[in-house]
């Protein structure tokens, strides 16, 4: 691919501000009237600290940074606790969600395998409160989210967080496991039920469409948010690029537990794996994966998303290290493609975030770029050894 790691660091560099990291517009400016998000943040400093683990120059400290502004800086709540949602632009949101506390979780894991500063004190109060908040050890899942204090809880549950609750907590494990074995083996076990009940159960069941809106007793809501299909975070129906997520996750976790993985996890993601490419390739005619389905599989937001095309491709590139199938590569290579042409912005740098089908930039649901996590966990997988984290991946190819 003509994306490279260092050009693309460099471009979410400009995001740096004292709260942590801001909001990119289509330039690689900051735009104006955006708070300072958490989840953006602590993607960023996850983002460096993959960086500084790959050995990129000039990115260690702005993990360092973003490590800081998070353990210490207003996005943190020194009195109740956790993290706020955002701050700044006359947009606090005070809300603690678990969406963007398993994002603190990983962005402490990553700054932990790095050796960044404070990355370590980080990584054990954000698991802290994951653990003390979140999860919810019944049902084996994580509950959604609270106000500031931590006294409401809101009426819904969803598995987008749990699923980055599950890459939170394996890239916790594996960075624990040299000094807390046995908070690995607990953090993994979260991580194996929250999979099972998810997709082994509930996604299994609907022949691999994956359901992503629950009621507080965790019955599925299949119409939830139909009157507001393009959410950036809780779309109604299928989302594509979700189900590619869970198909990796699956084999990152089932390496992360090595023989004691259950058969189920390889069975699983495979046909995760091929119900996302083939009910999801140019599911409207035109190439490319679309937002979102419906239950019959026909498009119901058509605009092209990076994120989704991005997570295809890193998909494919961890199902090629596990399996070696041929096909499976030429999959990964004609994704590759796609986002080299359309996607790729070599004028002002990273990708556009949302195309039209035609291939037009668009912005029905995400404005600027403001993200840099996607694209770049996709560049580090291919052809690495495949473990729970992608930080763990890294190191273990160095």
């Amino acid at each position: 691919m003509r994306t490279q790691l260092g050009p693309l660091l460099s471009f979410p560099a400009g995001s740096r501000v004292p709260e942590g990291f801001g909001y990119l517009g289509d330039d690689g400016q900051l735009l104006p009237g955006k708070p300072v998000e958490t989840w953006i943040s602590a993607r960023m400093t996850h983002v460096f600290g993959l960086g500084a683990l790959a050995g990129e120059p000039g990115v260690e400290e702005l993990a360092a940074h973003g490590v800081a502004a998070l353990r210490s800086g207003p996005l943190h709540d020194a009195e109740h606790g956790g993290w706020r949602s955002a701050v700044g632009a006359g947009a606090d949101d005070d809300s603690k969600a678990a969406y963007v506390h398993a994002f603190v979780v990983l962005a402490g894991s990553t700054a932990t395998a790095a050796g960044i500063e404070g990355g370590r004190q980080l990584l054990d109060e954000a698991l802290a409160v994951w653990e003390q908040r979140f999860w919810d050890e019944e049902e084996g899942l994580a509950r959604e989210s609270f106000d500031r204090a931590w006294t409401t809880a809101e009426d819904y549950r969803g598995a987008n967080a749990n699923m980055h609750g599950v890459e939170s907590t394996l890239a916790a494990a594996d960075a624990l496991a040299p000094t807390d074995p046995g908070a690995a083996a607990r953090l993994r076990n979260r991580a194996l039920r929250a999979t099972e009940r998810i997709v082994h159960r509930w996604t299994r069941e609907r022949d691999w469409r994956l359901p992503e809106h629950f009621t507080v007793a965790w019955e599925p809501l299949p119409e939830f948010n139909r009157d507001r299909p393009a959410d950036p975070f809780r779309p109604y129906g299928v989302t594509v690029g979700h189900q590619f997520e869970w198909a990796r996750l699956c084999l990152h976790l089932a390496a992360a537990l090595g023989e004691d993985a259950p058969g189920w996890l390889h069975a699983d993601a495979d046909a995760l794996f091929l119900a996302a490419a083939e009910r999801g390739w140019a599911a409207d005619g035109q190439e490319g994966f679309p937002y979102t389905l419906d239950w019959a599989d026909r498009p119901v937001v058509a605009a092209r998303m990076h994120w989704v095309l991005t997570e295809a491709i890193a998909a494919a590139a961890v199902r090629h290290v596990v399996h070696g199938d041929p096909r499976t590569l030429e999959l990964q290579q004609r994704w590759e493609e796609l986002g080299d042409r359309l996607f790729l912005d070599p004028a002002v740098g990273s990708w556009h975030h949302e195309l039209t089908p035609e291939g037009t930039v668009g912005s029905g649901t995400w404005v600027g770029k403001p993200d840099a996590y996607h694209l770049a966990q996709m560049l580090l997988l291919p052809g690495r050894p495949v473990r729970g984290s992608v930080a763990a991946a890294v190191l273990a190819a160095r």
